[in-house]
């Protein structure tokens, strides 16, 4: 687990159940289908039902849980998804919190949100590209190497996100 800007932290999911699940004023986004999106909607079988009221996000007080596979895709990976765990990023960081931010093995998923929200939201990383803000993210979290999918959405929809 690396704080990677001032209440900042990216990590892993044993980052979380040794860590940061023990500490009130951490506020989590959990970038991980598995388990966290799937114990907090209660779903059995493959998948939740592309139906249900949270089948992107779910959010529990200080927790919010992404329906986020490390798909090499780039269709798997939703806007919709990515802006609210930008919002809830900044609602708790600007409170005060400290934000982990993580993904099952903490290379892929969660350090792209983190590195999309230093770059695109507060501007302490380059945004005028992806290859910019990620060459400077590597020096913050050396641990980053995003797969295809969550990459090629980024890529897709870079000028979005750093235009909002």
């Amino acid at each position: 687990m690396i704080e990677v800007y001032p209440k900042i932290w990216v990590g892993d999911a044993w980052d979380y159940e040794t860590y940061a699940s023990r500490f009130y004023d951490f506020a989590v986004v959990h970038a991980c289908k598995e388990p966290y999106h799937r114990q907090a909607v209660g779903y059995r079988g493959r998948a939740a039902p592309k139906d249900h009221p949270e089948y992107l996000v779910a959010q529990r007080d200080n927790r919010l849980m992404l329906n986020m596979i490390d798909s090499d895709n780039p269709d798997f990976f939703s806007q919709v998804m990515i802006w609210q765990a930008l919002k809830f990023i900044e609602e708790h960081h600007g409170n005060h919190w400290r934000v982990l931010i993580h993904c099952n093995q903490g290379e892929s998923r969660g350090p792209s949100l983190a590195m999309l929200y230093l770059s695109a939201w507060l501007g302490v990383i380059p945004n005028e590209s992806l290859e910019e803000a990620e060459q400077r993210f590597r020096k913050l979290y050396p641990n980053y190497h995003p797969k295809a999918g969550i990459r090629g959405h980024l890529q897709e929809c870079w000028e979005q996100y750093r235009n909002e």
